[in-house]
């Protein structure tokens, strides 16, 4: 079954090129050139991963980002100005699993994209997915990528829910950001350590009764994070 990309640019030229790129790897691409048409594929269309830029007419892409993440957990890539760090730092707080840096080269973005939809589908279906993780009042469906705490459900980003299951996997063990950078990421990732401090803030928001004093997720200041089991 092929993947099915959204790419969402105002910039003809480059959605074409992306586009074709893409259909050459086998992959099925439907475009949007604003965010309300983005928004109205997005709540159509199952997609297996979005190419949102961030400058579009209608909804900028921080707003769609926002939107999306309302009812779904789709991969979003943000597409940024190159080293403009606030508009990388903005995107992940509102809900992107990563950015790429424009000007770029597409073969780092087919190889970014078929990484991160090895490592959805290595979710998918790897053996650790008939798993339940349980801690406390939380539940932990690895298999159905669901979270329950008490009688609610928490409604987790892909990457979020990648670094709780992979912390609570393997309780008490520290990792440093630059390994999750690599794990969770799935490659040798391009970011910096802010992209996993802004991750876990949000996951502590979603799962904690009081962030500033976690009971899930911890900090070994100096180190990294760890699950306390």
């Amino acid at each position: 079954m092929s993947r099915r990309v959204l790419v969402v640019d105002d910039e003809k030229l480059i959605v074409k090129g992306i586009r074709f790129s893409l259909e050459q790897d086998g992959m099925e691409v439907d475009c949007a050139y604003d965010g309300e048409e983005a928004l109205k594929l997005a709540k159509e269309n199952a997609y297996d991963m979005i190419l949102l830029d961030i400058m579009l007419p209608k909804h900028d892409g921080f707003e769609v980002c926002q939107q999306i993440r309302e009812f779904s957990d789709v991969p979003v890539v943000m597409l940024t100005a190159r080293n403009d760090d606030m508009d990388k730092i903005l995107g992940l707080e509102y809900g992107a699993d990563d950015y790429i840096t424009k000007p770029f080269n597409i073969l780092e973005v087919k190889a970014r994209i078929k990484a991160i939809m090895r490592r959805t589908g290595k979710r998918n279906q790897g053996k650790m997915n008939d798993k339940m993780i349980v801690k406390g009042s939380m539940k932990i469906d690895c298999e159905s990528r669901r979270v329950v705490i008490g009688e609610k459900e928490v409604n987790l980003t892909a990457k979020e829910f990648d670094l709780l299951e992979l912390l609570a996997m393997n309780p008490n063990k520290v990792y440093s950001r630059e390994n999750l950078l690599n794990i969770v990421w799935g490659y040798e990732y391009p970011g910096d350590a802010r992209t996993v401090d802004v991750h876990i803030r949000r996951l502590r928001e979603k799962i904690e009764t009081n962030p500033s004093d976690p009971k899930y997720v911890y900090t070994k200041w100096g180190v990294g994070y760890y699950f306390r089991g």
